[in-house]
């Protein structure tokens, strides 16, 4: 298992006021958690006020930071610009973004309508650009520096996935816009930086994606070489690094962190290892036979 403390000291964070999209539940949260001890403010974001305000005051209790929320839709560029407008006014300024709002589920695709793929595409992609612009925008007019953006993207950005492609091209879309704003507006002293996380379990988003028995049909640890799904808290300790001055020579890198899946995934012999030593023996044999033949 990981080492499940928080790994930067106390007080790295003092002085960074970051916007968490999604930030009422699942890995928002617990990263808003992380945020919060290491001494920053957070205003948490989602459509869902009721869960925002429960969130809110049990991150308050356990850890004493300062932390707000409004009930938001990053579909709606107007709710985000409220959003940012409500949290400069509160906090006094804004210098992190963690794009972390998402929408899945699996689906072949040709059983998709229109506004199913559109829903993913809105929420990932088109949430992501609104918060994004409207925070650059701002950052930008205000002189606010330095500025830290981290985009949650996943592995298949990279390849493709199919069975989940709304989130495939959307996730792909956030990634390259990463890469682009890196450069683009570094000279405004941002820096973008994505994190592509492999399976950290939710109850949101897996109960969507591997409902009723698939999740012992499709057990993601299986196909994790370390043999584990994540810990909410090594996802919430990559993050904080990213948004702190730590890190400040980091800029328009993807990071993963899925204990090897995805490099698993990519080795076409890597299934192999299901082979026994008894199975192995037998096909040395086979092939040093082969070998003399020839």
């Amino acid at each position: 298992m990981g080492n499940t403390g928080i790994m930067l000291r106390d007080g790295a964070l003092e002085g960074k006021h970051i916007i968490v999209t999604g930030g009422g539940s699942g890995l928002g949260k617990s990263m808003s958690e992380v945020f919060l001890r290491l001494g920053a403010k957070v205003l948490i974001c989602s459509r869902d006020e009721n869960k925002l305000r429960q969130a809110a005051r049990e991150l308050a209790e356990t850890t004493g930071g300062t932390i707000i929320y409004k009930a938001c839709d990053v579909r709606d560029y107007e709710a985000v610009k409220d959003t940012l407008t409500y949290g400069v006014e509160q906090l006094g300024y804004i210098n992190g973004l963690v794009n972390n709002a998402a929408g899945n589920f699996v689906s072949p695709t040709e059983r998709l309508s229109p506004r199913g793929f559109d829903v993913i595409i809105d929420i990932v992609l088109k949430g992501t650009k609104n918060m994004t612009l409207a925070a650059g925008k701002y950052w930008i007019e205000a002189g606010v520096r330095p500025v830290s953006v981290v985009n949650i993207v996943t592995t298949y950005a990279f390849t493709g996935s199919g069975y989940v492609v709304p989130s495939a091209a959307a996730k792909g879309g956030v990634l390259a816009m990463t890469r682009s704003l890196a450069v683009e507006w570094a000279k405004y002293g941002m820096r973008f930086n994505a994190v592509a996380p492999g399976p950290f379990p939710t109850k949101g988003a897996w109960d969507r994606l591997l409902p009723g028995h698939l999740k012992e049909k499709f057990d993601p640890a299986k196909r994790v070489p370390l043999g584990r799904v994540g810990e909410h808290i090594e996802l919430a300790n990559l993050v904080s690094y990213l948004l702190s001055d730590y890190s400040a020579y980091v800029n328009g890198e993807v990071i993963v962190i899925d204990g090897g899946e995805w490099l698993y995934g990519a080795g076409q012999f890597n299934a192999f290892e299901q082979i026994t030593d008894e199975e192995w023996d037998v096909l040395e044999q086979l092939i040093r036979a082969k070998n003399r033949k020839a």
